[in-house]
């Protein structure tokens, strides 16, 4: 269901995200249980994608998030793609340091490919392989909703900071920009987006002024 590069990825954007949330001021430690809620935290995410893209019959392949240049000129392009979800995070703590725990956590993007079993039988009218936008930004919604989802069930079992990390990752990654998740549910359907968008921000409030 999962595979190696799918593992890497994961395992990579584990290890930058839960090292800038304690690069400044937490100890081995505290970075050991940071880097296990992290990655349950992804974890969550990546195998609610999983589960949708199973049910609309497609593959799901996460991947790390990479740009391959800036504007729209050729000459602008790099000659290889940049993994600046390996790096953003990073770089997001150094400038962001006073707020603690605050880091860019959206490092990777997600795939699809439709099964060859895909028909009509669950999906419509007519038999077909392609997918729709529409498609795509539920199976991107499901991660977020399951990142919100977790953030209330962390806050009820007292474990606040990981209520806490699932409300930043569900922030960074409902922002409609680049491949993230954002971007396929905000031209998937802007009703769920808004939808989504609003709940993040009632646990972004919560997080603030109340956790």
């Amino acid at each position: 269901m999962i595979k190696t590069n799918e593992v890497i990825a994961i395992l990579l954007s584990t290890i930058v995200i839960a090292f800038s949330v304690n690069l400044i001021l937490g100890g081995f430690i505290a970075f050991l249980w940071t880097l296990l809620a992290v990655f349950c935290v992804i974890a969550v995410n990546v195998i609610a994608k999983k589960l949708i893209g199973f049910y609309l019959e497609t593959e799901t392949e996460i991947r790390l998030w990479e740009i391959e240049g800036y504007g729209i000129r050729k000459r602008r392009h790099f000659k290889r793609p940049f993994a600046i979800g390996a790096i953003l995070p990073l770089v997001s703590k150094i400038i962001l340091f006073p707020i603690n725990g605050f880091v860019w956590m959206a490092s990777l993007v997600f795939d699809v490919k439709p099964k060859a079993s895909r028909s009509a039988r669950r999906h419509g009218l007519y038999t077909f392989s392609e997918m729709t936008e529409e498609h795509m930004g539920y199976i991107a919604a499901a991660g977020i909703a399951a990142n919100l989802l977790f953030a209330v069930v962390g806050y009820l079992v007292g474990f606040t900071e990981f209520s806490r990390l699932n409300i930043y990752y569900a922030l960074f990654n409902i922002l409609p920009f680049s491949n993230l998740d954002g971007n396929k549910i905000f031209f998937g359907n802007i009703v769920l987006w808004s939808f989504l968008a609003a709940l993040v921000g009632i646990g972004l409030f919560f997080m603030i002024f109340i956790l």
